[in-house]
């Protein structure tokens, strides 16, 4: 396919998803630049400069950055002349679609990779939502969560959006090593006779609901004395909050937290069980926890929200619990300890769930939308 397209992507350290389309395009001869948008090299590039994928790192944090920025893009996109520009995340979005469209490149996309996050928490930026709905001339919704937002909260046509889910290495998740799991136990000093080791990976900000899943595990911790708590990507704009709660809840020695680990696939092999609780069933846009979860075969609670809505069915592929309850995720854990058969049931059909969340239909799902705004005329 002789397309030719420039992904923006803003402040990304790393991102599964992220390689799987960059890999995808590769192995399908795309003639795609990635353009990065921060400070340094990431994850993300390590990885692009790997398979042999050409990148520009740009600079946006300050003024000065922004304005040097802004003149980079410009006179790149010219130089390259792509047919379809392609953006993720707010800076990415707001001036990668800024100067697209002043240079009329006729195909302007980005990815909805928020809900209602905006709406609840930030309704200043809901200005600039609109904004990059206005420019681009199509969306990439990643959940049936997101396109209601879009279609009713923000009177975009559904005509304009393409439902495309992310995509996964699934059998990734699925056949890890026991040794490399190990290994991260022994990395993060968790003690082998820790059960049930209960995981949570979610950043440090309000919507995500960890506020509730802290206090759940502190009953918990009463029954189960060597019961250990790994908090992963523990970062986030709420994060003196988060470790308030903590410090008011538990001891030290009860918990774990993980700023970052690049090993996700053998990370959720240290979990026993996971907990995904977001707060209301629209603000999460995806919840690629869910799915990872499920794929991992890890025994899961869960409040509906994101992609969480069309897939889980509460005692079918997770536990769901109601939104805000810490004794209803107590209880929850407690139900999926406790109950073998439960458990088990659980675990296979999150298996069976997550098929149809694969890399290649993730790739090939891309691949058929640029195909067809760039030969609309070409049915096959």
């Amino acid at each position: 396919m002789s397309i030719k397209v420039v992904q923006i992507i803003a402040n990304t350290n790393k991102s599964l998803a992220f390689e799987i389309v960059a890999k995808g395009f590769k192995e399908n001869n795309i003639d795609v630049t990635y353009f990065l948008l921060q400070k340094g090299e990431s994850e993300f590039s390590k990885f692009l400069e790997l398979i042999g994928i050409k990148f520009y790192i740009i600079p946006i944090d300050g003024k000065i950055n922004i304005s040097k920025s802004f003149f980079k893009i410009f006179y790149l996109l010219v130089r390259i002349r792509p047919k379809i520009v392609h953006t993720h995340l707010r800076e990415a979005n707001l001036i990668g679609l800024t100067i697209s469209s002043f240079l009329f490149i006729p195909n302007r996309i980005y990815t909805r990779h928020h809900s209602t996050s905006n709406i609840e928490y930030h309704p200043d930026a809901v200005k600039w939502d609109r904004y990059t709905n206005y420019l681009s001339t199509h969306i990439v919704s990643i959940s049936q969560n997101v396109t209601n937002v879009l279609t009713e909260r923000e009177n975009v046509s559904l005509r304009k959006i393409t439902l495309i889910p992310h995509g996964f290495n699934i059998d990734k998740f699925k056949h890890t090593n026991e040794q490399k799991t190990n290994s991260l136990k022994v990395k993060y000093n968790i003690k082998g006779d820790s059960y049930p080791i209960i995981g949570v990976i979610s950043r440090y900000i309000h919507l995500k609901g960890l506020q509730h899943i802290i206090p759940a595990f502190s009953e918990l911790k009463k029954i189960y004395p060597k019961a250990y708590l790994v908090l992963a990507n523990a970062i986030g704009s709420d994060s003196n909050e988060i470790k308030n709660i903590l410090a008011d809840n538990l001891k030290q020695e009860d918990y774990l937290e993980i700023a970052f680990e690049s090993d996700l696939y053998h990370l959720y092999g240290v979990f026993d069980f996971f907990v995904h609780t977001p707060i209301n069933n629209e603000v999460e846009a995806f919840g690629q926890t869910y799915v990872e979860a499920l794929a991992a075969g890890v025994p899961s609670v869960f409040t509906l929200s994101g992609i969480a809505n069309d897939i889980i069915i509460n005692e079918n592929n997770a536990l769901v619990v109601a939104h805000k309850s810490s004794t209803e995720i107590f209880n929850a854990l407690q139900r999926l300890i406790k109950d073998d058969s439960l458990r088990n049931k659980i675990i296979e059909n999150g298996e069976k769930t997550v098929q149809c969340f694969s890399g290649e239909l993730y790739v090939e799902n891309h691949l058929n939308l640029y195909k067809k705004l760039c030969h609309p005329k070409d049915k096959k």
